[in-house]
């Protein structure tokens, strides 16, 4: 895997919207975020524009993205939020420039469309993390802070409690992944997931627990899930059921779904949909242990 360089005082960074549309309001405080730890702020020409639910139609949020692959200067580009739309362009992107001179592309959710095509086409590591629409104040918390920590090139290492669920072990491997809805729309493309031989990172919000099942039942019929060396489970959530009850919690649909594999696993990982996101870096080696608590120490 291919580690971008990471970021020094005075860099500049994108922001770019890819899929639902945001407002200034909505960015400011990323912004201001950003210029304390002196990063200079680029923001796309069509990054505020609006059409129905898009942030602009897929050739103008195209081209804003192209334009800030392209650019020397713009060393990171973080997408403004998720919702979708990713997908819509992901076609369009010539990543000529970016494999010559890789920056840091930087999301969650629907972002997982951008982390899964670059892992599978060119090997280039991207930073599964916090987004601006998430961002509220100036004086951010431990989930931006993971953000900012990982991109100046500091080592990352996390230590959280275990879940009943969890399996044991200790194993280490690329992590991928993201959010499994996404996941799940790439089989069969260009950006379809490569698991084999990897850590498994999946997360989801809003979902009918129906949906998780079969959706992870798409990952085990596909071979995604028999030959990975660990599997990370982060928020779900926000679930949804029918009337007639499922009967099985998303973390239990996941562990029933992996019961026959031996590789350690773990549930409720502090990231994705949820007040605490840390930052993921996507392609990077990691060591991942469940025991007493879980472990996870990036290379």
């Amino acid at each position: 895997m291919i580690t971008p360089a990471c970021l020094t005082k005075g860099d500049k960074i994108a922001i770019v919207s890819t899929a639902r549309s945001i407002t200034f309001e909505e960015v400011h405080p990323a912004i201001r975020f950003f210029q304390r730890y002196e990063l200079e702020v680029v923001l796309g020409g069509y990054v505020f524009s609006r059409q129905h639910q898009f942030a602009g139609s897929d050739e103008q949020r195209c081209r804003d993205f192209q334009q800030m692959l392209d650019d020397d200067r713009i060393r990171a580009i973080v997408c403004s939020r998720g919702g979708y739309g990713t997908v819509r362009i992901i076609d369009k992107l010539d990543f000529s420039a970016f494999l010559k001179k890789p920056k840091w592309i930087i999301g969650y959710s629907d972002v997982t469309v951008l982390h899964s095509h670059i892992h599978h086409q060119f090997g280039i590591e991207t930073l599964h993390a916090s987004m601006p629409i998430n961002m509220k104040g100036e004086n951010q918390d431990e989930t931006a802070l993971s953000m900012i920590n990982a991109l100046f090139g500091k080592k990352l290492t996390y230590s959280v409690p275990k879940t009943s669920l969890s399996r044991d072990g200790v194993t280490a491997g690329v992590l991928v992944g993201g959010n499994l809805s996404i996941l799940c729309s790439l089989m069969g493309s260009a950006s379809e997931p490569d698991t084999a031989g990897k850590i498994l990172f999946l997360e989801d919000v809003d979902e009918y627990l129906y949906h998780i099942d079969r959706m992870m039942m798409c990952l085990k019929r596909a071979g995604k899930l028999d030959k990975l060396k660990g599997l990370i489970v982060g928020g779900m959530t926000k679930m949804n059921d029918n009337t007639v009850a499922f009967g099985k919690s998303a973390n239990e649909i996941i562990a029933d779904m992996v019961k026959e594999y031996s590789y350690p696993v773990c549930f409720d990982f502090p990231a994705g949909h949820q007040e605490m996101n840390l930052a993921l870096i996507m392609g990077r080696e990691v060591i991942f242990g469940v025991d007493h608590e879980v472990e996870i120490s990036f290379y």
